[in-house]
């Protein structure tokens, strides 16, 4: 009798159908490879990343849960891993690839403007401090160091602070500036508020800064303040 009802509940399931979500990948995939990412929305986008590391699950839940807990795929890849483990479906290890992907495209930015004079390839210097900084949610101070040829040097953090208020010691960025060997610089820091509109200390800091640097005729090309609601320039605004 027992073995009656082995032999029962093996065929039953064995005739169980495949979860909907297994052709659903395939559908997805085909999609990707034969019209391109452009044609997939961003949940979709989200899909294919996730269907990489959640082999058993439908991922399309995960994709929408993280879209409505951030808002956006830049905020998504900017979040820190105890945020995103938080999302019902995302683990440690689903964490940690978004994070890698997220550094990816952060190092994929640097080598464009790298590769090139950081003013003649501005667009691309707007997309990259935008990427990094929109999403901060404590203001970050960060100086880009230039040579001779307005070539990328280093991007580095030079202050870290709250959410209104970054520290920054003109002095400092000065004794960096003649380590590097650097001969011009732009300084970059966000405005976590969101508003990229220039504050009477962002001016007043710039100017401290450039007034550091002129005994050495090492130049400040601009102040780039970020928002997530887009990028200030004070040169443009004619503040410097």
């Amino acid at each position: 009798m027992e073995r009656k009802i082995h032999v029962f509940s093996a065929r039953m399931n064995s005739e169980t159908p495949p979860p909907h979500w297994h052709g659903h990948r395939d559908r997805l995939r085909t999609k990707l490879l034969k019209r391109g990412a452009n044609a997939l929305d961003d949940y979709e986008i989200l899909e294919v990343l996730l269907m990489a590391f959640i082999p058993r699950r439908d991922v399309k839940p995960i994709a929408k849960a993280l879209e409505a807990k951030f808002n956006s795929l830049s905020a998504i890849l900017a979040a820190p891993s105890e945020e995103l483990v938080k999302v019902d479906g995302i683990g440690e290890t689903a964490a940690a690839y978004i994070k890698a992907i997220s550094e990816l495209h952060s190092r994929a930015g640097r080598e464009e403007i790298k590769s090139r004079e950081a003013i003649s390839s501005w667009s691309a210097l707007i997309a990259y401090v935008r990427r990094e900084l929109q999403h901060e949610k404590r203001e970050q101070f960060r100086v880009i160091f230039l040579d001779r040829k307005n070539q990328l040097i280093l991007d580095q953090i030079m202050g870290h602070g709250t959410v209104d208020h970054a520290p920054v010691y003109p002095r400092e960025i000065a004794r960096r500036a003649l380590e590097l060997q650097a001969s011009s610089l732009i300084l970059v820091h966000n405005h976590p508020s969101g508003d990229p509109k220039p504050s009477r200390a962002d001016i007043e800091i710039t100017r401290e800064i450039i007034d550091a640097l002129e005994p050495f005729d090492i130049s400040v090309h601009d102040h780039l303040i970020v928002g997530t609601s887009g990028v200030a320039s004070l040169k443009t605004a004619g503040l410097i």
